[in-house]
């Protein structure tokens, strides 16, 4: 039997300590301490309509998030090779990392894969830079999380 999504990854919860492959297979570590805040934005699909709009304004508020000292990386179950022509095609610059396998392992840590459609939900965390979740939010499938949202916790954090 497949459940629905469990609880995300609340505030003040130290964040785990993963490895995940970039859209070139280098491992980036998320969570712990990396002299910097983390903005962990998980997204559901690669190229698809929402996401897309979603990372699109992402890196259009880099250089925000940049001044802030705060690192950006978005997540996203699909394979490392579809993540890298996504970045490639939409001029990213942050990190996309893939959670493929084992499918999911990061979403479920955070608390927002959804193992019932087998991918993770739109769950966006800032870590501080001991790796302790100072702010989250999860929006539902196909509502887009607004830039202004990011922007609001890291002027609180």
């Amino acid at each position: 039997m497949t459940s629905g999504p469990g609880a995300p990854l609340p505030v003040g919860a130290t964040a785990p300590v993963l490895g995940l492959p970039d859209t070139h297979g280098a491992s980036v570590t998320v969570g712990g301490p990396v002299g910097g805040a983390t903005l962990l934005v998980f997204v559901p699909f690669a190229f698809s309509r929402t996401c897309t709009a979603e990372l699109g304004e992402l890196q259009a508020g880099l250089p925000e998030l940049d001044a802030a000292g705060v690192r950006a990386l978005a997540v996203s179950c699909d394979p490392m090779f579809a993540l890298r022509a996504w970045a490639e095609h939409d001029g990213y610059t942050f990190a996309l990392l893939s959670d493929f396998w084992p499918h999911g392992a990061a979403a479920r840590a955070y608390g927002v894969f959804d193992d019932a459609q087998g991918f993770a939900r739109r769950g966006s965390f800032l870590l501080d830079d001991r790796g302790v979740v100072r702010w989250s939010l999860v929006h539902p499938g196909g509502q887009a999380r607004p830039f202004a949202a990011y922007r609001e916790a890291v002027a609180a954090l």
